[in-house]
């Protein structure tokens, strides 16, 4: 069994920053991708930022809102995902959920895992 656990939310003034994370747990044979979606009340949920593997960092990618201010990495050794969230606005508030491609056998397929999600609120 596979666990994603978030931490790092909460409530920050406009202009303000957090660092989300987001750790992997329990029967892990591999990981490619790690992302981080949000969902806002009232509105579908949507990818912010997303890693692939790759010893070198892994490639990655953003939405347009936050390209420029978050910044997302990943800590192999620690099955972990990190969102650095800098110059936050009230626009960002929403609940962010990690999501990942894991494989619980050797030779078994990538399933995606979604955490509980985290608050972040941002006043303006």
């Amino acid at each position: 069994q596979v666990q994603l656990v978030e931490s790092g939310g909460g409530l920050v003034q406009a202009g303000g920053s957090l660092r989300l994370s987001c750790a992997a747990s329990g029967s892990i044979f591999g990981i490619n991708f790690m992302a981080w979606y949000r969902q806002a009340p009232g509105k579908q949920r949507e990818l912010v930022a997303r890693i692939s593997s790759g010893t070198s960092g892994g490639g990655t990618n953003y939405a347009d809102s936050v390209k420029g201010r978050f910044t997302i990495s990943r800590d192999n050794a620690k099955d972990t995902v990190y969102l650095q969230m800098n110059s936050l606005q009230p626009e960002d508030t929403a609940d962010y959920y990690c999501n990942a491609g894991i494989r619980t056998t050797e030779l078994g397929y990538f399933e995606s895992y979604w955490g509980q999600g985290t608050q972040v609120t941002v006043s303006s």
